[in-house]
């Protein structure tokens, strides 16, 4: 007699109250902001957003436990039935008519109840092929419907060692791969299914989410099947020989055709009415405390981690742009090219002139390599020497000697350095700077210009052409500092309505 008036009142409050309600309204803004950025992809430019991400072992009830929070069916079989990260957005509306589409490769598809499962299939295969084979690119899967709670996850392939029905061998490999890129930042959530009817140490899934995550912190554990190992569960979540920080959630799965909203009747007589499960504490059974812990976790995460999204995105910009602003000027025109080309032809000779003729090394300053002046005195020193031995050296002597009036003039400038009195040093290091004289001021500017401007012309036009790595480097940079100014945009907004509610 008791159990149908439970039942019948139960069946009231179940039609007409979502899974969470006191949440949403605050909830909402924010999620909508992560979620934003995650479709900016901004995580590529190693920003983390706080996730919520669902993993556990293959036949661990993962996908029950999802319909149930979602209210729709998802694909169900043999082998792994998820082989993308399948990011699900839900969002609760007043409206009775759900809305669902699958967003994928830059493309919108809508669906409904009925076909979503079939839905998902087919954008699968088109992500990762009509095989068995997983792959990294996410598949978001998007439901505004009454009832549900407000709340992004991330479910995962289920875990397998043994590859089967034509897997691929590394089958293992794989899916860990994927599995730790999602749950081993610090800002991620850890939603680990367990089934009631294993042993918890034992199950692949604790395993790896202990590799990144030791004492649980940001672990939450649903078990499963509940109904179908009643014996000793409440002793085994209470127990803890896992360490699961943020507790343990008990629930049933649905059965068969079974609606959701019977579902949820059934689900809650059991824990109501079934004399081992009744007595598992109330704050750790149901669909609706799960819904209602994971919006509570989501809520708490997204606020700590909210400040640190700004900076990183703020600093990101900022580096970017900086290092933009470093490479060399991009050339539009003809015009541009002419200017810069007459401008370095001029700073390459005042440089030249600089070094060669006056002997200024500001520079180069501890470069000696670079001190022309004092490397020419070197070298016509060093020439000198070898000169004093050979035979017909007296000869040449007295012809220089003839020619010392000349450059008495030479030795009268200031930037000339008289080293040495030989009228042999005087005169090789004057004709050495008179050619580079020569060179500095008329051959060098020419040779550039017959370069530039040869028999085959289009000289300045090439200016224009950067090369491939820089114009890359240029494009890469461009990308990112466009996706980052959109998220700091998404951020602005979000901090900008918080400091309103606040105030």
């Amino acid at each position: 007699m008791h159990a149908p008036q439970f039942l019948q009142a139960s069946k009231m409050e179940c039609c007409h109250a979502p899974l969470v309600s006191s949440y949403n309204d605050r909830i909402r803004p924010l999620l909508d902001a992560v979620d934003k950025l995650r479709h900016l992809k901004v995580m590529q430019e190693g920003i983390q957003l706080p996730t919520i991400v669902v993993v556990g072992d293959q036949s661990s009830g993962k996908s029950s436990v999802l319909e149930s929070l979602a209210g729709i069916s998802l694909p169900r079989g043999q082998g792994i039935c998820t082989r993308v990260p399948l990011i699900m957005r839900l969002q609760h509306v007043p409206n009775p008519n759900a809305e669902i589409y699958l967003d994928f490769h830059g493309k919108i598809v809508p669906t409904d109840e009925p076909c979503v499962s079939e839905a998902i299939i087919l954008a699968t295969d088109e992500i990762a092929g009509n095989g068995k084979g997983i792959s990294h690119t996410p598949l978001t899967l998007v439901v505004k419907k009454n009832g549900v709670p407000d709340l992004t996850m991330v479910d995962l392939p289920g875990i397998t060692r043994v590859p089967v029905h034509g897997q691929p061998e590394d089958i293992y490999e794989q899916i860990s791969n994927i599995i730790l890129e999602y749950i081993k930042p610090e800002e991620s959530i850890i939603l680990n299914v367990l089934s009631s009817t294993v042993d918890f140490p034992t199950c692949e899934s604790i395993r790896m989410s202990q590799r990144v995550d030791r004492f649980g912190q940001r672990t939450l554990a649903v078990v499963t099947k509940a109904d179908k190992a009643p014996e000793g569960l409440r002793e085994k979540v209470t127990a803890d020989d896992v360490n699961i920080g943020l507790g343990y959630v008990c629930v049933r799965n649905r059965i068969g055709d079974e609606s959701y909203e019977n579902a949820r009747l059934e689900e809650a007589r059991l824990f109501e009415v079934h004399p081992l499960l009744s007595k598992i504490d109330k704050s750790m059974v149901g669909i609706p405390v799960l819904a209602q812990r994971l919006v509570q976790i989501q809520a708490t995460i997204i606020s700590k981690c909210l400040p640190e999204i700004v900076q990183e995105i703020v600093g990101k910009l900022n580096a970017n742009v900086s290092e933009l602003n470093k490479l060399p000027q991009k050339l539009s025109s003809t015009a541009e090219a002419m200017i810069a080309f007459m401008r370095i032809v001029g700073l390459s000779k005042e440089s030249l002139k600089n070094v060669l003729l006056i002997g200024e090394f500001d520079e180069y300053r501890d470069d000696e390599d670079m001190h022309g002046t004092a490397r020419l005195a070197e070298m016509v020193s060093n020439y000198s020497e070898e000169l004093s031995n050979r035979g017909e050296y007296m000869t040449n002597w007295s012809k220089l000697m003839a020619s010392q009036n000349v450059f008495k003039e030479i030795l009268a400038k200031p930037s000339i350095s008289t080293t040495s009195t030989s009228w042999v040093n005087i005169v090789g290091f004057g004709e050495l700077m008179f050619s580079v004289k020569i060179l500095v001021n008329r051959e060098m500017e020419t040779e550039i210009v017959k370069e530039i401007m040869g028999s085959q012309g289009g000289g300045i036009e090439r200016l224009l052409e950067e090369s491939p790595s820089v114009a890359a480097k240029r494009d890469s940079l461009n990308k990112s500092i466009r996706l980052l100014n959109d998220s700091k945009e998404v951020v602005a907004k979000i901090v900008d309505k918080i400091a309103t509610h606040a105030d």
